[in-house]
């Protein structure tokens, strides 16, 4: 399931199976060619091998094939031989895109991890979360959870605060179409919200026992349904999407007709710090908006596992 849309899909998108494969591609894509940009991977060097790649990120070749796919289509790889990796080249226009300010937003499920990743570089690391779930959130944590592990990245502190809907709200989304349908659409839309908290919890808290680091985690409710999901890092960065609702058939997938929005596609919109700058401005406004909420409407959540 995606996150923010466990519930159902429009009726149109391909199988589950597939899905899953695709969004796998996209992740170590977008993983690659960030690695590009920041410098990780230079102009010249050998890309890692689809073996060294599939063990880090937790896959099938198939998917690091399709992603490598992806980049040589780009202009990120040179030609490819047998058994030799290809090496990284510079495509046409990567000036934009080294640019922050001028590059275009990117799916959360591409788009999330190296931004936590990057967030996770500073010391002291915090982590403000205004969204339907946490689906999105746990691929992306776990790639800098495994940098921690491998010993790339050393935070001292995490801090993690995430505004979910309540229990009692009626939720504009996901919402079956049929009035007798919601009452299930919403249990099985909280059941999924509670077990990926946790997971993402547990995740966090684990660096605490592996690594000493330390990490405080907490969860808060608000009596709406987020019509945009929020990602505020270290007080400096801002990623910002809008949830595009789309009603899928009944039967599709199982389920009833469905009004849901496929989160882990949303577009995210980067916004960063920068001295009198708009960027700024937005960055601040967002940080007290989410401060805003979770002083005031917000009510503690809490977790049995």
């Amino acid at each position: 399931m995606t996150e923010e849309n466990e519930c159902a899909r429009p009726a149109e998108q391909p199988p589950a199976g597939a899905r899953a494969g695709e969004r796998a591609s996209a992740r170590i894509a977008g993983v690659l060619r960030d690695r590009v940009h920041e410098g990780v991977l230079k102009v010249g060097e050998r890309m890692p091998t689809q073996a060294a790649l599939a063990r880090e990120f937790g896959v099938e070749r198939g998917a690091v094939r399709q992603a490598l796919g992806a980049l040589r289509a780009e202009g990120f790889l040179g030609p490819a031989r047998r058994g030799v990796p290809p090496r990284v080249t510079r495509p046409r226009r990567d000036a934009a895109h080294q640019d922050p300010a001028t590059r275009e937003p990117r799916g959360t499920l591409v788009a999330l991890g190296p931004r936590l990743v990057r967030a996770f570089e500073e010391r002291a690391v915090r982590i403000d979360v205004l969204t339907l779930t946490a689906e999105s959130l746990i691929p992306a944590v776990s790639e800098a959870v495994i940098a921690v592990h491998h010993g790339t990245l050393r935070p001292v502190s995490v801090t993690a605060r995430l505004l979910l809907p309540g229990r009692s709200t009626r939720l504009a989304f996901p919402a079956a179409v049929a009035e007798e349908e919601r009452e299930a659409v919403r249990g099985r839309w909280l059941r999924m919200r509670d077990a990926q908290a946790r997971v993402l919890r547990r995740a966090l808290t684990g660096l605490g026992h592996s690594h000493g680091v330390e990490v405080s985690v907490e969860f808060r409710t608000v009596p709406f349904t987020p019509p945009v999901k929020l990602y505020l890092l270290n007080g400096a960065e801002a990623l910002f999407a809008y949830y595009l609702v789309a009603r899928s058939e009944d039967g599709a997938d199982g389920l009833p007709g469905m009004f849901d929005t496929w989160g882990t596609q949303a577009r995210l919109f980067r916004f960063e710090t920068a001295p009198g700058g708009r960027d700024a401005a937005f960055v601040g406004e967002a940080h007290d908006w989410f401060e805003s909420l979770w002083t005031t409407i917000s009510e503690p959540l809490s977790l049995e596992e």
